[in-house]
């Protein structure tokens, strides 16, 4: 198996890819590279985390195509595609209509920001398809270890969800219920019942191993922390700021960034020092983890520099409304993210079902 780390940088640098374009064919192309990879090296038996992300992208691009409708979103158009009865607002509801006229270029805009949005759940489901976040959660430092523990259970909620409320659906169709219409809402109380029951297992196995049992530590170790983590996290926020913008701070913003980010490593390793904690068999580190990482930072540098430089085709020109073009460079570092399949091990389950399907099967007569 991959390193888990080496999956979620893949992951998260093809979300920054496709968080720096607006062009419809490279969303869609790092849609299509998440989903070819996940289907390639997904481990057989794994929780299906893809679908669910692509589902809630859906979701978001429709919702924002639907409040555009109605609301607006202030992007001028010529094209009135629908004209809607309009209600006049206060003046202090600046850039918002209700109802009106609809213009194509309004509802392309919103259709290619939700598209941005599912594209980016779409790398980030993929990443959390493809390595566990329970794997993952090995190699949190013991400080942040309560905190990763809440943001695996986070993440993997909404994908066990699914997956039970599709195994009950299908006892109940099995039980001869159609499963549509009205027999949907009947599916609320046992998928529930189950991640319940799921909440309580996982609670008392926590227990059974000891979880939340804090290490004495001193009076003076814990006002060193906390007062690293506080002036370290203050330096944080008021360098990103400094650096966002470029009215504040000047020059002080990388320096100020650099050591609150600095103080927060220095807190970490603090906590870590009387909070130790063992790994069994930690994954290693080789040449496919190498690989794997700088195939998912070439498309999110790509698609930086090329935005920063203005390249055509990255940005989508909305008004007035043009057919996008594709452009080739970045294009062509989306496609390099796919190569991942090849310079990967395949999981050992699936590298196995795969070997069993073309064994041939002998007959008896």
């Amino acid at each position: 198996m991959l390193h888990p780390v080496a999956w979620w940088v893949w992951g998260v640098g093809l979300a920054t890819a496709a968080a720096h374009t607006t062009n419809p064919w490279l969303l869609l192309l790092v849609v299509a590279v998440a989903a070819w990879v996940v289907l390639e090296r997904r481990e057989v038996g794994a929780l299906d985390s893809f679908r669910p992300f692509l589902l809630i992208g859906l979701a978001a691009i429709a919702l924002r195509v639907v409040l555009t409708v109605i609301l607006g979103n202030g992007v001028p158009g010529v094209i009135v595609v629908l004209d809607l009865p309009q209600v006049r607002l206060p003046d202090w509801f600046a850039g918002l209509r209700l109802g009106g006229p609809v213009t194509l270029e309004s509802v392309v805009a919103a259709g290619v920001d939700g598209l941005r949005l599912a594209s980016t759940l779409a790398c980030l489901g993929a990443a959390n398809a493809l390595a566990s976040p329970r794997r993952l959660l090995r190699y949190a430092p013991a400080t942040l270890y309560d905190i990763g523990t809440a943001v695996v259970v986070a993440l993997t909620f909404a994908p066990a969800l699914v997956d039970l409320a599709g195994r009950v659906r299908a006892a109940r169709r099995l039980r001869g219920h159609s499963g549509r219409g009205r027999e949907l809402a009947r599916l609320a109380v046992p998928v529930l019942e189950g991640a319940l029951d799921r909440s309580l297992d996982l609670a008392a196995s926590m227990e059974s191993r000891g979880y939340g049992r804090t290490p004495v530590r001193g009076g003076r170790d814990r006002a060193i922390g906390s007062l690293l983590a506080l002036t370290g996290a203050a330096g944080t926020v008021a360098g990103l700021y400094a650096v966002l913008s470029s009215s504040a701070g000047g020059g002080l913003g990388l320096p100020m960034l650099a050591g609150g980010l600095a103080l927060l490593v220095g807190s970490l390793v603090l906590g870590a020092r009387r909070d130790a904690r063992t790994a069994y068999r930690r994954d290693p580190w080789r040449a496919p983890e190498w690989a794997t990482c700088a195939l998912g930072v070439l498309p999110a540098v790509v698609l930086t520099v090329a935005e920063a430089a203005g390249t055509s085709g990255v940005t989508m020109t909305q008004v007035p409304l043009t057919w996008p073009e594709v452009p080739v460079v970045p294009a062509l570092a989306v496609v390099a993210a796919a190569l991942t399949v090849w310079v990967t091990p395949v999981p050992p389950r699936l590298a196995h079902a795969r070997a069993a399907a073309r064994t041939p099967v002998l007959e008896i007569a």
